[in-house]
């Protein structure tokens, strides 16, 4: 084999090795909490060394840094995603915010995106995060509706911080819900307040 084969070849492994670190530290992070999880539980349930894990990252914090970063994409792709199957920008904005409160009601995203995200990397950190996510996403659909006259022109980032937290807030609450009908209670709420901003 050439040495570009093998350079190949270990490039691959050592990427397998970043996916099965993340997949492995996330399912612990998401059942057990950052607190209660130790490098030594993550470095066995991927089958990896420790050596291996600090080739990738610094240490716990980085690590779940790296889970949190992914979760939160996979969050704001999926908004974007409900978002683009419309054609409206007001259906675009409903959808997009209904899809996040979905996604925030899973019980793991909840666990390392609202509860230990900001309380492990501090809430700049945790907000620098969500706004390359989420955030961007709602501060772009309410540009376009106030571009439109279908709200009232008014800084957007202000409002993208009111309604974001609001999101937040409610998808906190309905990770420790028990009723299946609060998720689609928190939207219809969620819909009467933008339906209030609008001017048409």
């Amino acid at each position: 084999m050439s040495k570009k084969g093998i350079h190949v070849t270990r490039a691959e492994q050592r990427e397998q090795t970043r996916r099965t670190l993340l997949r492995e530290s996330r399912r612990l992070f998401a059942t057990q909490g950052y607190a209660a999880v130790g490098l030594a539980e993550i470095v066995r349930a991927a089958g990896v060394t420790k050596g291996a894990l600090y080739h990738h990252f610094d240490g716990k914090t980085a690590l779940f840094r790296a889970v949190l970063e992914q979760i939160q994409q996979e969050v704001g792709q999926a908004v974007a995603a409900a978002a683009d199957t419309e054609d409206d920008p007001w259906d675009q904005l409903l959808a997009g915010c209904r899809t996040f409160l979905a996604a925030g009601a899973d019980p793991d995203i909840q666990r390392i995106m609202l509860l230990d995200g900001p309380a492990v990397l501090g809430w700049n950190e945790w907000r620098a995060l969500d706004e390359a996510a989420s955030a961007r996403h709602l501060a772009d659909a309410l540009t376009a509706l106030i571009d439109r006259g279908i709200f009232a022109p008014q800084p957007v980032e202000p409002l993208t911080r009111l309604l974001s937290g609001a999101m937040n807030e409610a998808a906190l609450w309905l990770a420790s819900s028990t009723d299946p009908s609060d998720l689609t209670n928190a939207q219809d709420a969620l819909t009467r307040i933008l339906e209030g901003l609008r001017t048409t």
